[in-house]
């Protein structure tokens, strides 16, 4: 007979359901919700009140991650897990992520799309929040950590029903899950970003309580089209529901258009799965689906005296006790197993085997010892020998378990560290860029303020240098040659100067160049006018 605790934790709230199993009969012993501020306290008394001090463990991973990689079938399993985590790499590589500060696990189906190819439901959890969680339970018998998206189908016992039909559980909780079993398969998880905990929080506000949002949920009853005569008096607290059940409805509604395999039918479960009539308005949106509120396959089939629905608000705790006695996929634990974990397998002494006909024990079909009577030399050597080993395995797995816990509190420190170091990383390459961006932008101002300065400079220059050239051109120039014209653009100067004597202006044109007065100099071929000689001077300012 086997047995587990169940616990489902988010924030604020911790549920807890614990079941036993013997053969397919399921029992559950004790259920509830609490509600907390500190959870390792919330955790001690609900192991308390259910008496689970030495009992195995079960709880929910924290914030996992779901990716869908697609592979050749002909590929070895060796292969396919090595392509697998090349492809998970590949993702945080594109993240700014690192790989290693992820614990990763994956399940292997059919790809109904392509026959020559499966389908990895490929799940990964940082580390550092799998080694805080596991520390909470640690001084109790913590025996499986897993995904409530997958666990959740615990509760349909898909692998034994006859039903073929397509299904999806929608798990309304702090986040809502859906989970679509094609073919008695889980095929997908799709995640919705809203769920209770939007609820809870809204109507908290009002009321300054969890426990008294939740009790207001469980009483609240959703208008459908055929319960108009509710009163809204009696549903004050609706304008804080609808909108997240109208957003999940609305992202269910897309998922199912957007699946190649039709779904027929949908189940709701969770903690909002407690409000009245939620199962009608879910089929009010999807008409073509039939939709009802997940009932745990055992219940259903033995029947209760206590309220359905005090059992369906704790369905994912359920679903994960259902997971620590042997029920649903393998392979999805990210516990990892100690050597301590094996041990028990290791010490098995099988009573009264084959080895004789008179009772005893057995290591094995062809080997035997006789517990009556006197023993022989053989038989206390083989007693010494079984010592010897039995103490040697004890010894060396209690060593390698102590160094077991310590490489992994030392991996799990490197974990969170390294996660802490890509955090810094990012910020530091969010703040060079930002530098690199003001660097930019202060270069383009420098360059426009030198060239502003320039044009200044020029400015000024020319704003003085002509009133020089005249000055200069007063004491050059000859007596009897006259300027008739002088303009300037920019720094070129055009002077007209006339004589009844060319020689004069000849000796006017060799001061202005001599002199500095002007540069590069030149002349335009002279004409004569009336007996005076006109020419058009060109330079520069020096």
């Amino acid at each position: 007979m086997a047995s587990c605790l169940g616990l489902y934790i988010e924030d604020n709230i911790i549920k807890y359901a614990k079941v036993t199993k013997d053969n397919d009969v399921v029992k559950i012993d004790s259920f509830g919700i609490k509600f907390y501020d500190r959870l390792n306290e919330a955790i001690e008394q609900v192991i308390e009140e259910t008496y689970s001090f030495k009992t195995p463990i079960s709880i929910n991973t924290p914030n996992e991650t779901y990716n869908y990689f697609y592979i050749f079938n002909l590929l070895n399993k060796k292969d396919m897990h090595s392509y697998i985590n090349t492809e998970f790499e590949s993702i945080c590589f594109e993240k700014e992520l690192h790989a290693e500060s992820f614990e990763t696990r994956y399940v292997l189906v059919d790809d109904l799309e392509d026959k020559e190819k499966v389908k990895a439901i490929h799940i990964s959890a940082n580390r550092g929040e799998l080694a805080k969680r596991a520390e909470l339970l640690g001084k109790y018998k913590l025996n499986c950590i897993s995904p409530i998206a997958i666990d959740i189908s615990n509760l349909l016992e898909i692998n034994k029903s006859e039903n073929l039909e397509n299904m999806a559980i929608v798990n309304i909780e702090g986040t809502t899950t859906v989970t679509s079993i094609i073919q008695q398969k889980i095929y997908e998880i799709n995640t919705i970003d809203a769920g209770i905990t939007d609820i809870l929080a809204r109507i908290n506000a009002k009321e300054n309580s969890y426990a008294k949002a939740y009790e207001i949920c469980k009483n609240s009853t959703i208008y459908t089209s055929e319960g108009k005569e509710l009163q809204y008096e009696e549903n004050a607290y609706l304008d804080d529901i609808m909108p997240t059940l109208y957003k999940i409805v609305g992202q269910v509604k897309k998922i199912l258009n957007d699946s190649l395999n039709k779904i027929d039918k949908i189940y709701i479960t969770g903690m909002a799965s407690v409000i009245n009539n939620i199962d009608i308005y879910f089929q009010e949106y999807l008409e073509d689906v039939q939709c009802e509120i997940l009932r745990p396959y055992f219940i259903r089939s033995v029947g209760t005296e206590l309220n359905i629905k005090d059992y369906i608000e704790v369905n994912s705790a359920i679903a994960l006790a259902l997971q620590g006695v042997g029920d649903g996929l393998k392979g999805i634990n990210f516990k990892k197993e100690s050597m301590g974990d094996k041990l028990p397998d290791w010490m098995t002494l099988e009573i009264g085997g084959k080895g004789k006909k008179n009772g005893g024990a057995s290591y094995g079909d062809g080997f035997s010892f006789s517990l009556k009577g006197a023993l022989t030399d053989s038989e206390r050597g083989l007693i010494k020998g079984a010592v010897g080993i039995l103490l040697l395995i004890v010894i060396y797995v209690v060593l390698s378990s102590v160094l077991n816990n310590e490489m992994q509190k030392k991996l799990d420190e490197v974990s969170v560290e390294s996660q802490r170091v890509t955090q810094q990383e990012s910020a530091m390459n969010t703040d060079k860029k930002h530098v690199d961006d003001k660097k930019a932008e202060y270069t383009e101002l420098i360059k426009a303020i030198e060239e502003k300065t320039q044009m200044d400079t020029e400015s000024k220059r020319l704003k003085y240098s002509v009133p020089t050239l005249l000055n200069k051109i007063m004491y050059s120039i000859p007596a009897n040659v006259q300027l008739t014209s002088i303009t300037n653009t920019g720094s070129k100067i055009t002077i007209i100067a006339q004589s009844d004597r060319y020689e004069q202006i000849a000796m006017f044109v060799a001061k202005l160049d001599k002199d500095g007065i002007l540069r590069n100099v030149t002349t335009d071929k002279s004409n004569k006018q009336s007996e005076v000689v006109v020419v058009t001077i060109e330079g520069e300012l020096p």
